[in-house]
């Protein structure tokens, strides 16, 4: 009898399951599942032969590379309308936050998304959920965050679990309701901070929802009091923490995740020491988002050297917005983390897989080639796995395993 349901021979796997500056390469490897879970990983020859008598389902990859399924750990996919405006007058000169404080921004896209049905939001976040899976994302996390009332922010997120249908992987949502401050509340943000904790946080819990709560902490957004009034709320919901912090100004984003224990702090272009060391003790991890920096025309770098400092580990997501992230791929973020951010080919691959599993809380389930972990697998037409940092707009994606079950035809 066959020992295992799948079985991929003659492979060369990136199982990313050592520490930097290692990706835990495998040459002339192979990998085994059962039950949508990781069996057997190791050596060519320390398989029993023939080989094509160990499981149910055998494939011969012919020396592509396996990674583990990638993951995109911060996205707002789910949005009404689009922003193409706003990009032009940004390139005429004016900043991603002037053109907040004018009535642009995020509660431009809020208006659109009230306006959206439900099945038209689903439609177009399945077209990029879509685009994201062809490059070998196994697991996505959506927020909400374009709705800023009740109704619509509990439209979005059942929008997100009913895409879950939709995908072969895995879907993460965050609660985003401390988005912006919607524009009936632009004189009483407390107020608005009152609705979420009080009314839009406990109907989500309700409705299971959500698997994190997220908020904003800026200028344009909302101030680290108010942001405490949210986590407190979440937390006694029993809902993980998430934090957009110190994008465009140092408000101690990045001290009052730490503080909360929150899984991840996210952008931390201005992020001080304290709080990066204060994230290093809290085991919080940096988010990084090359696509926006490039897109709003920022110009002060994330402190990438204090977080190899002091050993926080940084992970890397599209962002995708329809304001200052139009971004549907992974792999060039993969590549402007490299080039714009100056990480390392090790730092990017981790930064999409083990580091991007931490940011969502899933360390122990996925990110890594490593027994008992879920068998999501992206296949690679490549060389060597800096490949994926160096071609730009290329997609060298060739099939996609999610717990076990191909998902798209094997090109080799």
């Amino acid at each position: 009898m066959p020992q295992w349901e799948h079985l991929w021979v003659n492979a060369n796997l990136a199982t990313m399951a050592t520490p930097i500056p290692s990706l835990g390469l495998i040459q002339n490897a192979a990998i085994a599942a059962n039950n949508g879970h990781i069996s057997w990983i190791g050596s060519m020859d320390d398989l029993p032969t023939p080989h094509d008598h160990l499981a149910h389902t055998f494939t011969d990859v012919k020396n592509h590379w396996i990674t583990p399924g990638l993951i995109d750990c911060h996205t707002h996919l789910i949005f009404g309308g689009q922003r193409s405006n706003e990009y032009q007058r940004r390139l005429q000169g004016e900043s991603y936050e002037a053109i907040a404080r004018a009535g642009g921004g995020i509660v431009s896209t809020v208006a659109a998304t009230r306006k959206t049905t439900a099945s038209v939001l689903q439609d177009s976040a399945s077209s990029r959920l879509a685009r994201l899976h062809t490059e070998g994302i196994t697991t996505v996390e959506i927020k909400s965050g374009y709705g800023l009332d009740t109704a619509t922010e509990l439209k979005m997120l059942q929008v997100g679990r009913a895409l879950e249908s939709d995908f072969p992987g895995t879907i993460q949502l965050s609660f985003l309701g401390a988005h912006a401050v919607p524009r009936e509340f632009t004189s009483q943000p407390d107020d608005y901070i009152e609705i979420i904790c009080n009314e839009m946080l406990p109907q989500v819990v309700d409705l299971k929802l959500a698997d994190a709560v997220d908020a904003f902490c800026e200028g344009i957004a909302f101030t680290p009091s108010q942001v405490e009034r949210v986590f407190k709320a979440a937390q006694k919901s029993g809902l993980p923490i998430k934090l957009h912090a110190d994008q465009l100004s140092d408000l101690g984003g990045a001290a009052l995740a730490a503080r909360f224990g929150a899984l991840s702090a996210d952008h931390l272009e201005h992020a001080a020491e304290e709080g990066i060391a204060a994230m290093a003790t809290s085991g919080t991890t940096a988010v990084l988002l090359p696509g926006a920096w490039y897109f709003t025309h920022a110009t002060k770098l994330p402190p990438i050297e204090s977080f190899r400092a002091h050993g926080v580990p940084m992970a890397i997501a599209t962002d995708c917005n329809p304001g200052s992230s139009p971004a549907t791929s992974l792999l060039l973020m993969l590549n402007m983390a490299c080039t714009l951010f100056r990480f390392t080919i090790e730092e990017a691959l981790l930064g999409v897989t083990r580091h991007a599993a931490g940011a969502l809380g899933l360390s122990k389930q996925i990110g890594m080639l490593e027994v008992g972990h879920q068998a999501d697998l992206a296949i690679w037409d490549i060389q060597e796995p800096a490949e994926l940092c160096y071609w730009m707009g290329a997609n060298p994606c060739v099939e996609v395993i999610c717990a076990g079950q191909a998902t798209r035809n094997h090109k080799f």
